[in-house]
């Protein structure tokens, strides 16, 4: 299906990219909140619209542009957000117990699809959910520590598992 809508997309998008592309570069550039090179985002955006449908129906192709790079730049910052914590975390691990760089890049690239997959939940939900799954809490503790009632932990939970369930099916 994406490579259909891809197809249909691609003159439309040749032309976006050789009338914007250098626009979005230097916007990129001027910004300090960045992760990557303004280029390999631009070349991330460009990717996403070609799976857009309806792209000719699209009027505003830089607030389009903009949209999809913010959205890119938040996601890497969430990843390097996650993986500095988790490089704090492994200092803290005594040199005996030590992880070898492989394994290292394994966890980090599981806890990295944990965070997509949990990403949109509510942040409650997501909380509610690793007490549960990380901490071994149970329902009662985590309605305690949320301040929320025991019905609203089990939805939390079933949002959570909902979200990890269709994640394994798409993967």
């Amino acid at each position: 299906m994406a490579s259909v809508v891809a197809g249909q997309n691609s003159r439309l998008i040749e032309t976006l990219f050789r009338e914007h592309s250098s626009w979005l570069g230097s916007w990129l550039s001027r910004q300090t909140w960045t992760v990557h090179a303004p280029e390999d985002i631009v070349a991330d955006v460009f990717l996403s619209l070609l799976t857009l449908p309806n792209m000719e129906s699209v009027r505003e192709p830089r607030a389009m542009m903009t949209t999809i790079a913010k959205r890119i730049i938040f996601d890497a910052r969430r990843r390097k957000t996650l993986q500095n914590a988790y490089e704090e975390a492994l200092l803290t691990i005594p040199e005996a117990v030590d992880v070898s760089p492989e394994e290292r890049l394994i966890i980090l690239q599981a806890l990295q699809k944990v965070d997509e997959v949990l990403a949109n939940l509510s942040v409650r939900a997501r909380t509610a959910f690793l007490m549960s799954q990380i901490d071994g809490m149970s329902n009662k503790d985590i309605a305690q520590h949320l301040n929320v009632s025991l019905g609203a932990v089990s939805k939390y939970m079933t949002q959570g598992f909902s979200a990890v369930y269709v994640a394994r099916l798409e993967s």
